[in-house]
């Protein structure tokens, strides 16, 4: 299936899907009643939270292990009749998701009252012209697909900024690796009045404010010597969890009583690994 293909397979349904000529500033007005739709919604069906993103939110098997998603980290901050449901998958930018169907399966399954977590921009920043997206017009015009698909049925979007890597400079400086990606995210957020959980910012603050020797503790780190200055290890995830659920709290996505354990770290033992890859990811 050709990428044209797939772009206009997600518009032709009975819900079209905008894009970036959409005029912006009718747009945060929309907001409040989403989430009203949203409210209404959950009476009627448990909450689901879908996580749409990169490796760096992506579920773990047993042969990544100790690797840890943060994705993998929210069940333990999120009430227990709450459903989080991870396509995270890992390589991915906000194009290729769209254009391998991703997306699309998850607005397939979306209903009112739904959460959609999206977290891009470790792979937008890549040089392949079949990953890469422009901060500022290819990586807005992906994300809004997200924004619109999810409002169109009920569910109330929310954009995550992308986690910061392990970097510091001679001085002992925590180092900012994303770009402008960041700062495109918190503008579409601010022009389309989405919920913006800006974890660039909370994790670039944690790393500088712990050092470059606690927070390389965060890290994927292994005997058989590999050195990962991306992907997180359980306490890694378990801390950017914790933000996310606390930004659902703090940005009104969530009420506190869809919320639990916030002041606790989820412990590494509470993390597993399943053996079995699914078959269709």
């Amino acid at each position: 299936m050709t990428r044209r293909f797939m772009l206009a397979a997600l518009v032709a349904g009975p819900l079209v899907l905008t894009t970036a000529s959409a005029a912006p500033a009718a747009a945060p007005a929309r907001e409040p009643a989403v989430r009203a739709v949203a409210r209404t919604a959950r009476e009627q069906h448990p909450l689901r939270i879908h996580i749409a993103g990169d490796s760096t939110a992506a579920q773990k098997y047993a042969r990544a292990a100790p690797e840890t998603g943060w994705g993998m980290a929210l069940p333990w901050y999120v009430a227990a009749r709450t459903e989080v449901l991870n396509h995270a998958m890992n390589g991915r930018s906000s194009r290729t998701f769209v254009e391998e169907g991703r997306l699309a399966s998850i607005l397939a399954d979306l209903r009112a009252g739904d959460v959609l977590l999206v977290q891009f921009g470790h792979n937008d920043e890549k040089s392949d012209p079949l990953v890469h997206t422009d901060p500022w017009t290819t990586y807005q015009s992906f994300l809004r697909l997200y924004i619109d698909g999810a409002r169109q049925r009920g569910a109330v979007p929310v954009l995550l900024t992308p986690a910061e890597r392990w970097r510091f400079d001679a001085d002992g400086n925590a180092v900012a690796t994303h770009g402008r990606y960041p700062d495109a995210m918190r503008a579409l957020a601010a022009d389309e009045g989405v919920p913006l959980i800006d974890i660039t910012a909370q994790t670039i603050a944690r790393w500088q404010q712990l050092g470059p020797g606690p927070s390389r503790l965060n890290f994927l780190r292994t005997a058989e010597g590999v050195d990962d200055n991306t992907h997180f290890n359980a306490t890694g995830a378990a801390v950017v969890g914790q933000m996310v659920a606390r930004g659902l709290l703090a940005t009104g996505v969530l009420a506190e009583n869809a919320l639990r354990r916030l002041d606790e770290a989820a412990p590494a033992s509470w993390f597993t690994w399943p053996e079995t890859v699914p078959a269709v990811a």
